[in-house]
């Protein structure tokens, strides 16, 4: 087994010192009552009076004399996915001991549900248990591996997270240190932290109101973000994007008193200079609809409209984090589309940075304009090997998928099978939708201009991603429309995140997917197993 070297482990440290204190410092005045531990129960396949723990519950079972095994039977607790029961003053150490289920034991990759199921159940009973001790007030958890470390720090690292800046600081709930229980695996639970983290850096983002997290304001957080981890970040203004002429964007950005952005984020975690994986994630900071305007219940979510680019972000300083041995480029175009005097209407064609002309149908569809020109831009100028982008693109994902999954079109068959993977491992999940040219038709099919940002008929994410394909037309090309999983939901049942706020997704899926294509060995399975970051 491979794993992060000594050398990468001290500079993971040196990058991420205050979130390591925060996760593992120890308060020698700490009273016990607000010290919690999470233990993990399996699910018994055969009816039985004789609970089943994990190995390190087991152990803690035997410092307590097997009062935990006789507690966990009057309670009933039969082990079942995210059921919790809360024992207090059974040991010296801890406060409070919360027990999950954690579902049968042994379980992995469910090939109809596209889900390692092992894999999320660990997630879920972390996240839960941390989160349940962390509502009676314990200040700081000790999470039981569940043999599955990583993930054990991915669950209760989501689930105790909760975005409060816009509270008074008098008012916020501290979020709990967490730590690793009675486990050796210090490595891969530093790696399950620094994964959360980085979505908890999205879910921020993505979060904060539209007055505040403006395209300048953005681009502010994403060099705090990144520079500490040695990225370089680009902060490209007004003049500049005139001088690429970037048609397409300026569209857009100019129906807006708040001056555009472009971000240019390069990450180099090879040793050579190979070509990069470039990643464009839509940056509008608030999309209003423009002159077509958005309903006003339920606006307020379309601050979310750049979780695309908050994705990006966490997912390259999580590469980053974790020395992953991979090039690549972050390309973000941040603005806002609003209805203004100087807003772009319907009927309006606009020229691309390749020469095509787009007709303006539905100025609500601003995102895949401005990412039209970065694609170009960014294909004449880094000379990718691969082309990937996340964006809240179109509602119609939403109506197909809910919240189970991201929708993804891809015109190759190797990176879908990559993403694939990646979501099951994670537990982040996508699913492939069509690219066919009957699409490309739909929006192309116009007599007086090359294309449609609407298109005609049915399947809008469908039309959206065709869209998209006709500015990547020489590289391999994956695209994530994430409306349904980035953006504020209801119901969409992960006990790990909070409801009706933004989730951050699919943050990890990306950084796992990023992995795979650095570390090309058909065996690893996931980053807890082995890393190629030492390589």
């Amino acid at each position: 087994m491979v794993v992060l070297g000594l050398q990468s482990m001290r500079a993971l440290r040196n990058v991420y010192g205050s979130l390591l204190r925060r996760k593992f410092s120890t308060n020698i005045g700490e009273n016990r009552a607000e010290k919690g531990l999470v233990l993990g129960l399996y699910e018994q396949e055969i009816e039985t009076d004789e609970p089943r723990l994990t190995p390190v519950a087991g152990h803690f079972d035997a410092k307590t004399e097997g009062q935990l095994v006789n507690l966990i039977k009057e309670s009933n607790l039969k082990g079942k996915v995210g059921q919790v029961k809360v024992f207090n003053n059974i040991d010296p150490d801890y406060g409070s001991v919360a027990v999950v289920g954690l579902g049968l034991e042994g379980l992995g990759y469910n090939e109809l549900e596209q889900l390692d199921e092992g894999l999320e159940n660990v997630r879920i009973s972390a996240g839960v248990g941390a989160k349940c001790l962390a509502k009676q007030g314990c200040s700081r958890i000790s999470v039981d591996p569940m043999q599955a470390a990583e993930q054990a720090a991915e669950g209760s690292g989501l689930a105790t997270w909760k975005y409060q800046a816009n509270r008074m600081k008098s008012e916020r709930i501290p979020t709990p240190k967490l730590e690793l229980f009675d486990s050796p695996d210090g490595d891969a639970w530093t790696r399950g932290l620094f994964k959360a983290d980085a979505q908890n850096l999205a879910r921020s983002l993505s979060d904060a109101p539209g007055n505040q997290i403006t395209p300048t304001a953005f681009a502010q957080a994403a060099v705090d973000a990144l520079c500490p981890c040695g990225v370089s970040t680009e902060v490209r203004n007004m003049d500049w994007i005139e001088s690429k002429s970037l048609g397409s964007f300026l569209a857009v950005a100019k129906s807006s008193c708040e001056p555009p952005i472009f971000l240019e984020i390069s990450y180099c975690g090879e040793h050579d200079s190979g070509r990069p994986i470039m990643l464009v994630g839509k940056g509008i900071t608030f999309n209003s609809g423009g002159l077509c305007l958005k309903e006003p219940h339920g606006m307020s979510q379309y601050r979310a409209s750049m979780s695309g680019a908050a994705s990006i972000v966490a997912t390259i300083r999580a590469a980053a984090a974790l020395s992953l041995p991979v090039n690549l480029v972050g390309l973000i175009p941040l603005c806002e589309n609003m209805p203004s005097g100087m807003a772009f209407k319907p009927g309006d064609v606009i020229t691309t940075l390749n020469g095509k002309t787009v007709a303006i149908h539905d100025t609500n569809n601003a995102g895949r304009l401005i990412m039209a020109d970065t694609f170009i831009y960014g294909q004449n100028t880094f000379k990718p090997k691969v082309v990937m982008d996340v964006a809240t693109l179109t509602n119609g994902v939403t109506h197909a998928l809910g919240g189970a999954a991201s929708g993804v079109f891809s015109n190759s068959d190797f990176l879908w099978k990559q993403m694939q993977k990646a979501g099951a491992i994670t537990g982040d999940r996508v699913w492939r939708m069509p690219l066919w040219k009957y699409y490309t038709h739909k929006v192309t099919n116009y007599t007086n201009v090359d294309i449609s940002n609407t298109g005609q008929g049915k399947g809008s994410s469908c039309l959206g991603a065709a869209f998209l394909k006709e500015f990547v037309p020489c590289v391999d090309w994956i695209h994530l429309d994430i409306t349904g999983v980035g953006m504020l939901k209801k119901g969409v049942g992960i006990p790990y995140l909070a409801e009706e706020r933004m989730t951050g997704r699919p943050t990890r899926t990306l950084v796992q997917f990023l992995y795979q294509m650095a570390c090309p060995d058909e065996q690893v399975k996931s980053l807890s197993k082995e890393s190629c970051a030492s390589n």
